[in-house]
């Protein structure tokens, strides 16, 4: 029966499932079928140790789950993926800047582009040249990116129009008290504030048209820049949320000074450790995984998520609670995640392999935990000289990250 099924998930993974619904079945499927080999490992584990076909036959559902995982992801990303909005849909001004925009994408005519920015008071061109783009373009990046970014789609969100956010944070929490109704209003204690920083930086991506695609009068050049650039921005936002160390970047959550919970101050981010150094203890794993859920605070565990990699995924995947129940559930429905001991589960790649010392897990309310900051505007600078017959569009955009609230994320940590 075993083998019966593993022909068929062969079948299905070379078919590439063309709907969304079917796509979805198939990986539920492939799931059933992971959990009956897996049961089937851990059996043989108890009696004698695990056959080395079974282990085999294990690994490989896990790597086609995942595989299957990301092909309907990229299904539901291409069906929610926002259209722009064409002629006729807008105030005159903003008509007028596409018309000028999509001009100087064909042509480099910048003459109407030029006069709209200092028509408006902005500046026509930075440091390094180029223009904005149209207001509802850099909306569609927006939400493109909240589509495709892992941290991005999790935290708070908020478009800045200077360089810097300063933000004050009330470390001790908000002065409040009880009083009676006609009783006399004493002064509370003073809040202790610190103000957070989150400067932004440039990103940029430079994709590259050829002169027919310019000349081809029915392409949505809007459509195209902005499908272009999503993917190069979301891969570099997605290293810096995580990892990066605020230098000409935006600051990642895993950056930040780390301590054992029970030491946890404001301005580090507390972890738990795993209590054995190469990974999971090999005695009720999953109550490491129940232990971090508990060491967030009941406010920050109503919208709370998990945050690894697929690898660490797939290792979780195998984890039963004491109940002998599978910790790991597949999402409820296409575009849903999947969930881990009742949260949400959100892959991202650039975070580490469960390894010595490593933070292979986050835990925690990443909106309330970690604020990306956007400054307003998507620069265009067309370059026909430098990669000739080819025409590359220089685009850039600012963006800042950073931890907001140091008490909403919880880590766990690969240690003795």
């Amino acid at each position: 029966m075993a083998e019966t099924n593993m022909d068929m998930l062969e079948v299905k993974s070379a078919a590439g499932g063309d709907d969304i619904a079917g796509a979805f079945e198939d990986f539920i499927a492939t799931f059933e079928t992971f959990k009956t080999e897996n049961d089937r490992r851990l059996k043989e584990l108890e009696r004698r140790g695990a056959d080395p076909l079974t282990v085999e036959k294990v690994d490989r559902l896990s790597a086609a789950l995942d595989e299957q995982k990301r092909a309907l992801d990229r299904l539901v990303l291409k069906k929610a993926r926002p259209g722009l909005a064409r002629e006729g849909t807008g105030a005159l001004s903003a008509l007028e800047h596409k018309d000028a925009f999509e001009r100087y994408m064909r042509s480099g005519d910048e003459r109407q582009l030029r006069a709209l920015e200092e028509k408006a008071m902005s500046i026509g061109s930075g440091q390094d040249g180029g223009y904005l783009v149209p207001e509802e373009t850099e909306a569609a990046i927006g939400r493109r990116l909240a589509a495709i970014s892992p941290i991005r789609s999790i935290a708070t969100v908020r478009q800045i129009s200077s360089a810097v956010l300063k933000k004050p944070h009330a470390v001790s929490g908000p002065a409040t008290g009880w009083v009676g109704e006609t009783a006399a209003r004493p002064e509370t204690a003073s809040s202790t504030l610190d103000e957070l920083s989150f400067p932004t930086a440039e990103l940029y991506a430079m994709p590259a048209a050829t002169a027919a695609l310019l000349e081809d009068s029915v392409v949505d050049l809007d459509a195209w820049i902005a499908g272009e650039i999503e993917t190069a921005f979301a891969e570099q936002e997605g290293t810096a949320f995580v990892n990066g160390d605020g230098t000409n970047k935006p600051r990642g959550f895993l950056d930040y000074p780390q301590v054992q919970d029970a030491s946890w101050s404001w301005g580090n981010v507390g972890y738990l450790a795993t209590g054995n150094a190469s990974g999971l203890p090999s005695t009720d794993p999953s109550d490491k995984l129940i232990d971090l859920v508990y060491a967030l605070k009941a406010g920050y565990r109503q919208n709370a998520s998990w945050v690894m990699n697929r690898k660490t995924q797939a290792a979780l995947r195998k984890l039963k609670d004491n109940d002998g129940n599978y910790i790991w559930q597949p999402p409820a429905a296409p575009g849903s995640r999947a969930m881990l001991a009742g949260f949400p589960v959100v892959e991202a790649e650039d975070m580490p392999d469960i390894g010595e010392e490593a933070t292979p897990i986050a835990f925690g309310d990443f909106a309330r935990g970690y604020l990306v900051v956007d400054r307003t505007g998507v620069r265009v600078l067309r370059d026909p000289y430098s990669a000739k017959p080819y025409v590359l569009f220089y685009t850039t955009k600012r963006v800042g990250g950073g931890i907001q609230d140091f008490e909403a994320i919880k880590l766990l940590k690969v240690s003795a």
